[in-house]
């Protein structure tokens, strides 16, 4: 099921389920989060509750997004409810990548980078059996629900960026219920939307470089990730010509650590667990048009397309005014 977030041409938000070209609303809730909330009251299942509460209204998606009504496929009524956050070296990449890292990592831990080192650890770690830990991945704050934009609306990156850098990959959505329990609404497709300039002059920065914005959605896709999720990763420039496109690869099946390791590693934290909180948890990727050579210029335009999560997330690069000012002692 595929569940999507939108203004109707009334104004006003709704919540309904995809059906081929078509949104189908749901009676009774007007977005995903009362929605979800509802299921965790009821203890029931996401899809058994909106199967339950479809209604006759139907709007075809198209003009709906056309129309900018296209909203993400779950927030929090107050920003600050709504962690964002990812993780990093959980991917093992192409084959032939795979297999470099695996070369690279054969050798003596000493001699290795961190970051290999930490690869090595996922993938010697990552996937423990069931009901045991495995290895805590690396791990990165993105910034709360004010950063989280919508197909359609623009990724504006601050006048201080090096680079506005696109990296394609799928984010878990959660809710916290009332007794601190993390439950998983879906997933969605996201561009999680870094500065690789920073980050590479030395990882120390990216905690740095990932404070930005990021696309998500259209769709939520409720029930479990499939086991091999493959997509298009592109780049159009202004006048709409393709600059850059390449496939991408997610789901357990193509990365070093199971998607159970990485929410037992995020919600450990009591602080990750508050009752009414959102949180929107990117999984990392493999494949960035940085890594062959494209500097993304304002104007430009993402689209990542994955055919499991229905319609593509596009988003055009913008850049923010100079809004940095000295602090004021009082």
């Amino acid at each position: 099921m595929l569940l999507v977030q939108f203004i109707d041409p009334q104004g006003r938000r709704r919540v309904g389920v995809l059906e081929q070209e078509q949104i189908r609303v749901l009676d009774g809730h007007d977005t995903t989060y009362a929605l979800v909330c509802a299921a965790i009251a009821a203890n029931t299942g996401l899809e058994k509750l909106a199967t339950a509460l479809l209604g006759q209204a139907r709007y075809r998606f198209e003009e709906i997004a056309a129309a900018g009504g296209v909203l993400t496929p779950l927030d929090h009524p107050d920003d600050a409810h709504c962690h964002v956050t990812g993780t990093g070296l959980t991917h093992l990449g192409s084959a032939d990548t795979r297999d470099a890292m695996h070369q690279k990592i054969g050798g003596d831990a000493a001699a290795l980078s961190d970051s290999m080192q930490m690869f090595r650890l996922g993938v010697e770690g990552g996937k423990p059996p069931a009901g045991q830990r495995g290895v805590q991945p690396e791990w990165f704050y993105k910034g709360d629900g004010s950063i989280v934009q919508a197909s359609g609306q623009a990724l504006a990156m601050p006048a201080f960026s090096l680079d506005g850098g696109e990296e394609p990959e799928i984010a878990g959505l959660y809710v916290i219920g009332d007794d601190g329990q993390p439950y998983r609404a879906g997933y969605a497709i996201g561009n999680e939307f870094s500065d690789h300039i920073t980050e590479r002059q030395n990882y120390l920065y990216l905690a740095h470089s990932k404070l930005r914005a990021c696309g998500l959605g259209p769709a939520l896709l409720v029930g479990d990730l499939p086991y091999h999720v493959a997509g298009i990763s592109r780049i159009y420039d202004k006048q709409g010509a393709l600059r850059w496109e390449k496939p991408f690869l997610s789901g357990e099946q193509n990365m070093s650590h199971s998607i159970a390791n990485l929410e037992y590693h995020h919600f450990k934290y009591p602080l990750f667990r508050r009752p009414g909180d959102v949180h929107i948890h990117f999984f990392g990727t493999a494949t960035l048009s940085f890594a062959d050579g494209i500097a993304v210029e304002a104007g430009d335009t993402y689209e990542i397309e994955v055919p499991a999560f229905g319609p593509a997330l596009r988003n055009t690069l913008a850049v923010q005014a100079d809004a940095t000012s000295a602090v004021i002692a009082l």
